[in-house]
């Protein structure tokens, strides 16, 4: 591989919640990396996701939804957010069609005006749109308000216009070394996979509260003793209160086994193996704003 010719570099894409920024990650990568649901703050953590060519390699850094944070967890998903901006080669700030700049990508795009770096603007699901051309309004009111280096309007789910965006995003990273190996699509564990795989089989089976105060961790995985053909997983899912603990198992332990089989699904592509899942639900009383709490489920500044 010659390195003057080869391109490499790191793109972070930033938004508020719910703009589909997981959903271009997984695509760009080709796998599942990030989990998607149409909950605000799925994303809690910064997730690289790797895209190998023979001509380039591009590590997308999928972030947690910028949003006004009212826990301690929320506030260090936002500054995770705004970090992950800094030292890489690229910005894909994220939005949806819009007759109105909203408060919150004004407060993202103030942010972002302290950059030296290219901003590229991409307005994702252009195909809930009637007409394509009522996106003419949304590039006029964000052109205005700041200098993009490029206006993308794209639909991630119908893989539309992303071909174009590569390209640019291509042209503006720096020619340099393959930084990681070819097969590598994420430089996350097979446990935090599984763990997030298993939150969002809930996120996506629950509703009101119950996403928001979820937190999953593995705590074992062995190959199983008496068949080595599957590897045993353990895993604690936590919640701050017994009434959400009730509604995680539900009557009769229907709402786990739903989890549980639904989880399996995933987990044994992670570990390319058969797998018996046990769950475990605890109650962790308000550990959103609890830093110990927060640490011991993985949610340090340095892991977000």
């Amino acid at each position: 591989m010659q390195i003057d010719t080869f391109k490499s570099g790191f793109v972070a894409v930033i938004g508020r919640p719910n703009v589909g920024k997981s959903t271009f990650v997984n695509q760009m990568v080709g796998k599942k990396v990030a989990i998607i649901s149409n909950k605000p703050q799925t994303t809690r953590n910064r997730i690289l996701g790797v895209m190998t060519t023979p001509t380039f390699q591009i590590a997308f850094t999928d972030t947690p939804g910028i949003h006004k944070a009212h826990t301690e967890l929320g506030r260090r998903m936002v500054h995770a957010s705004y970090e992950a901006t800094s030292g890489v080669d690229c910005i894909l700030f994220m939005t949806t069609p819009l007759k109105q700049v909203l408060h919150g990508d004004e407060i993202i795009l103030e942010n972002l005006k302290k950059t030296k770096l290219p901003v590229f603007l991409v307005i994702n699901k252009v195909d809930q749109l009637k007409h394509f051309n009522d996106i003419d309004l949304t590039i006029a009111l964000y052109k205005d308000f700041y200098p993009f280096a490029g206006i993308y309007p794209v639909s991630v789910l119908e893989n539309k216009n992303l071909d174009h965006l590569l390209e640019d995003i291509v042209r503006v990273i720096p020619f340099g070394p393959k930084y990681y190996p070819d097969d590598m699509c994420s430089d996350h564990s097979d446990r935090f996979l599984m763990a997030e795989a298993i939150r969002e089989k809930i996120l996506n089976l629950t509703k009101e509260e119950i996403p928001h105060s979820i937190a999953c961790i593995i705590d074992d995985v062995k190959k199983c003793p008496t068949n080595e053909a599957y590897t045993d997983v353990y895993a604690t899912i936590f919640v701050e209160r017994e009434s959400q603990k009730k509604i995680i198992i539900g009557k009769n332990g229907d709402m786990i086994k739903q989890i549980k089989e639904k989880s399996l699904m995933d987990i044994k592509k992670i570990l390319n193996s058969k797998v018996h899942l046990e769950l475990w639900v605890k109650v962790k009383k308000d550990w959103k704003d609890r830093p110990n709490d927060l640490s011991t489920l993985g949610y340090t500044q340095e892991n977000l």
